[in-house]
This record gives C-alpha cells, sequence and structure tokens, in this order.
C-alpha cells in the first residue's frame, strides 16, 4: 500500500477527495457498492439456466441415484411436514441432529426416545469380553 500512496498521483488524490468531501466520499463508496451489484445482476441474468426445456433434459438426464436421493428427500420432507402439521414432538429428531444422527425409518413411524450411548445391553456386554 505504501507503493500506491508514495508513487500513484491518482491515488493520492483519490484519498485526499474522499477525505476532504463527504459527497465525493458517498458518491465513490455508492458507486463501489451499485457497480459490481449490477455486473453480478447481469452475469446471473444471463448465466441463468431457469428454462423448463434445459429442466426437463437434465432430468431426463439424471443418473438413477440422484433421482433416488430426490425421492428420498421428498419422502423426508412431507414426513417432517406432516409432523410439524398434526403438532407431532420431534424431539427425537433434534436430539439425533445434536448427536450427529439421521432418523432413518419407516415412513410415519415415530422413534421416542434415543437410547443413552453409555447404557449397553447384556449382549454387547458379553462380546465386548
Amino acid at each position: 500500500m505504501s507503493f500506491l500512496w508514495e508513487k500513484s498521483a491518482g491515488w493520492r488524490w483519490l484519498v485526499r477527495q474522499t477525505r476532504d468531501s463527504k459527497p465525493f466520499f458517498f458518491t465513490f463508496a455508492a458507486l463501489c457498492g451499485v457497480i459490481p451489484g449490477v455486473v453480478g445482476f447481469c452475469v446471473m441474468t444471463a448465466t441463468n439456466s431457469r428454462s423448463d426445456q434445459l429442466q426437463a433434459e437434465l432430468r431426463r438426464n439424471a443418473r438413477p441415484e440422484t433421482t433416488m436421493m430426490g425421492q428420498v428427500n421428498r419422502d423426508r420432507l412431507a414426513e417432517f411436514l406432516g409432523e410439524i402439521q398434526r403438532k407431532e414432538d420431534t424431539n427425537d429428531r433434534y436430539v439425533a441432529a445434536l448427536k450427529g444422527e439421521t432418523l432413518t425409518r419407516k415412513p410415519y413411524v415415530r422413534i421416542q426416545p434415543v437410547a443413552d450411548p453409555n447404557q449397553t445391553t447384556g449382549g454387547e456386554a458379553s462380546k465386548s469380553k
């Protein structure tokens, strides 16, 4: 930065103007925010792929695992929204999420308490010995 301050007359003029003139400062700050915003908007508009024909082609050429995961996500979302609509208790979902787990189960079947990992059953204790 010192190179810019010591050698560039344009940089020194810009710093002096923004320091001495509030209208110039606000205009310069607005331009620094508006110009990149306009350029970004134009790029996003030009590269937008929201055409129905393209989406239909992408869905037709989708791999089987992609289609399967889409269906699984739709099923999970439908289950979750149904639980909210029916005002069911979803605390077990949050407990599992805090533990880094995902509740995988048959649709519309609730798992009530989440088992404590410190408790072991008789079969597990005998296997570990």
